[in-house]
């Protein structure tokens, strides 16, 4: 299950440090076509988002490795967790499809509950 847990905070680390890093080094009008959420929100908080979702990739991975400060990597899966509530709430009322974020939402919750618990650091 700890090889599990691994691979389940890599590919998120890996995905949200890709959507992050993006996010927050794009201009805003560059990401508006793949990602036409972004025209509801300033430019300001498109660029929050990826920086919380880069921390939290960042979070997911070097405590872990380092052994230092190692409840950072559950609370780095609550954080992405809560990041995805809130997306799925916000495609919700768009009423666009939000499977992806609920996906996600899983996936996180794993890995908090197996660093929380069973399979701490």
């Amino acid at each position: 299950m700890n090889v599990f847990l691994w691979i389940l905070q890599g590919l998120l680390a890996a995905a949200f440090l890709a959507a992050g890093t993006m996010k927050a080094t794009q201009p805003k009008e560059k990401l508006a076509g793949p990602m036409p959420w972004v025209n509801d929100f300033p430019a300001a908080t498109v660029k929050f988002i990826g920086a919380t979702q880069i921390a939290a990739a960042l979070g997911l991975i070097l405590p872990a490795v380092t052994g230092i400060a190692v409840i950072l990597t559950p609370l780095a899966a609550v954080g992405l967790g809560l990041i995805m509530v809130l997306a799925g709430i916000y495609h919700a009322r768009k009423g666009e499809p939000f499977i992806v974020n609920i996906v996600i939402l899983v996936l996180a919750g794993v890995v908090a509950w197996g660093r929380f618990g069973p399979y701490p650091l």
